[in-house]
């Protein structure tokens, strides 16, 4: 078996820092909160929109709502899947002429950003669809890209980028794994 081989690219206060500016930037694009949703792709995803909603209810003294979305039945791989494990969504808002801004961990290809896209217009018309990642790992195949980001840090085809949150893993990490 391959030895893997990890590196630190984010610690606990660096994500916090790279939440704290995705914020930012998302309030200064959209002129502050108003008709403003987040809508978190599982897992992880949905725990940094919540993050992202903590932070903007300090800084704009508004909750802004936040969605969480499955998009396994959106995958255009879900047939390579043994028994994909569907999840439940939970929109309880109108997508209709808001801004949804679609928050992820690790954004690679694009395609899981497409396949939520895909579930998000099955509910509605957004007026617009805005994307933040913690991570941009590059090497696109669809011409997709992340609105916000954390950092960008290329990854070759032999490296996978992996974001530990609190609420699901116990710590905050982003590492860099690399088969040896």
């Amino acid at each position: 078996m391959d030895r893997m081989e990890a590196t630190v690219l984010l610690d606990e206060k660096a994500i916090e820092r790279s939440i704290s500016r995705i914020t930012h930037h998302i309030l200064e694009k959209n002129n502050g909160s108003g008709n403003l949703s987040l809508i978190g792709i599982r897992t992880r995803g949905v725990y940094l929109a919540k993050r992202i909603q903590e932070q903007i209810k300090a800084i704009e003294k508004k909750e802004i709502p936040v969605g969480i979305l499955d998009i396994t039945m959106y995958r255009d791989d879900v047939f390579k899947l043994k028994t994909p494990e569907v999840k439940k969504t939970e929109i309880s808002f109108d997508v209709n002429n808001i801004t949804i801004v679609l928050v992820d961990d690790v954004m690679h290809t694009g395609r899981t950003t497409r396949a939520a896209i895909d579930a998000i217009m099955d509910l509605g018309r957004p007026k617009r669809i805005q994307l933040a990642v913690l991570v941009d790992r590059g090497s696109r195949e669809m011409p997709i890209h992340p609105d916000y980001r954390g950092i960008f840090h290329p990854a070759t085809a032999d490296q996978e980028i992996f974001v530990k949150l609190r609420e699901v893993d116990g710590l905050d990490e982003v590492i860099l794994t690399q088969s040896a």
